[in-house]
This record gives C-alpha cells, structure tokens and sequence, in this order.
C-alpha cells in the first residue's frame, strides 16, 4: 500500500499546484487567458525562475519540461512559475490556415513572458520572491523565447538571469530548426528576410545581456547542436558573464527528468543550482 499512498499523495501535489493557475492577462481587455502555475517556496526573498516549456512554438511539454522542472526548482529553495504561453497550436501545425488568417505568432509569446516577468516582479511579496532574482529558464523553442527576452526586452524588463536548455537559437543559419520557425513567423510571414534576421538571437546579443547558462547535447536529433555553438560564440563576442555546458550524448527533450537523456546530460540540473548561488 505504500508506494500507492505516496503516489496518490504526489498526485494530489500536483493538482493542488495546477488548480492555482493564474491568469497573467487578467484586467487587461482585448488578452485572451494566458495560465501561469506557481510553485511557491516557504519564506521571503527567494529567487524565482518562470519556466517556458518547449514544443517548437507549435505546443507544450507541459510536464516533462514544465512542471517537473518546477518541482524540482521548487525542492531546491527556487521559486518557479510554469508559463503556457501562447503557441501556434496543433491545427496550424497541420494546415496552414494562418497564410489567411493571423493566429498566434511572433511577438505573442515574448509578450506573454514580458508579462509574466511584470506580474511575477509586482507579486513578488505575495509569493516570497525577491523582485530583483526573478530569472527565465526555457527548453527548446522555449528556450529561444527566454533568450529573445534577455536580449529583446528593455535592460529594466529583462529576466535577472537566463538558462536556455538546448535551445532553438538561429532563424536564418543552416542549422535552423524550421518547424519552430514556421511556428513563430506564421505562414504569411516565411519569406520574410528582416524578420528571420531579428529573431536570430545570435545576431542580437547585447553587451549587457544577464547571465546565460546554456545546456545542450551533442547528439541532438531534433534541434541542431550547432545552434548553443553559434550562441555560445555570440555570448564570448561580447563578454556576457556565462556558462556552456555541452554534453557528448543526451538528445533532446531530457528535461528535468530523471529517466530522458543520459545519466551525463542529467547532471545539468546540479550544476545550475551550483551556477544560480554564484550570482
């Protein structure tokens, strides 16, 4: 009967913490609901860190990448917030309805995380965070979105810290992972050659850019190890404080848990509890 009772007791955890959801919207006309799922840590002044799952802009791995990741920050004294925010969606994915009509695309999702930083920041003593340590950690495509926003945001609306896990990082480099970039661009907008360029995040790094803490594998099947390679080399260019971790086997969406990847890519999770003190 043990492991049931703890089963159904985790399981009870988890709806708890889902059913908490906040609307980041909320009050401000014309926003359709955008959920954020908060992961709060006992006491005052903590770090937080809103968590963007990936799935190449087109939908969610809400768990693996999303709420286990929260869990685990959460064990660890790191308030963290799961963001859904806005994708292109599974029947963008399927058709290509979005040449006639608008969809979700770019800027949506960056708008949601601008947001989330915003409510995060202005419920910081409701939630026991310090305003000042509120940072993004994004995997996949969610990781290009935490990056966009360490370099596309205004310096005063900036994540405090970032951490792109194996992350989609050019637009226009042969190593592009198209998929995401349909989904971000939209249909209409594929030819578009500005727009590919602004949302090549290692074209754009700026030299006061927050911390970065970079993770991926070298066998990667789904998103082109070479793009870490072009950020990291981006990140060196201009003296962002940073670390670059690359490991030889892993693949792709490990996430935080403990049975993906590698027993070697697994230990990125140590090493950013290590990297986030020495901040």
């Amino acid at each position: 009967m043990r492991p049931t009772i703890i089963l159904t007791t985790l399981l009870l955890m988890t709806l708890t913490a889902m059913a908490q959801a906040v609307d980041i919207w909320q009050g401000h006309p014309g926003h359709k609901r955008v959920e954020m799922t908060p992961y709060t840590v006992p006491g005052e002044g903590h770090r937080a860190v809103i968590v963007c799952p990936g799935g190449s802009y087109f939908w969610h791995d809400i768990d693996t990448e999303g709420h286990r990741v929260a869990q685990w920050l959460q064990q660890n004294g790191i308030a963290a917030f799961v963001l859904k925010y806005r994708v292109a969606g599974i029947p963008a994915f399927i058709t290509h309805y979005r040449l006639l009509w608008r969809g979700n695309r770019y800027p949506d999702p960056q708008d949601d995380l601008l947001q989330a930083l915003r409510y995060v920041r202005n419920h910081a003593q409701d939630y026991g965070i310090n305003p000042d340590s509120v940072g993004a950690m994004g995997f996949s495509a969610g990781g290009h979105l935490v990056m966009s926003g360490a370099e596309l945001f205004a310096p005063d609306e900036r994540p405090a810290f970032v951490a792109p896990i194996y992350p989609v990082v050019t637009m226009t480099d042969d190593c592009v992972h198209k998929r995401s970039r349909r989904a971000l661009l939209g249909d209409s907008r594929m030819g578009d050659q500005a727009l590919r360029d602004s949302l090549s995040l290692e074209r754009h790094v700026p030299a006061d850019c927050p911390p970065v803490f970079l993770v991926n594998c070298q066998d990667d099947p789904i998103v082109d190890y070479r793009n870490s390679v072009l950020l990291d080399s981006a990140l060196t260019a201009q003296g962002v404080p940073h670390l670059y971790l690359q490991y030889r086997t892993g693949g792709h969406g490990f996430g935080a848990s403990d049975s993906k990847g590698t027993a070697e890519c697994r230990q990125w999770r140590a090493r950013f509890v290590q990297w986030l003190s020495t901040l």
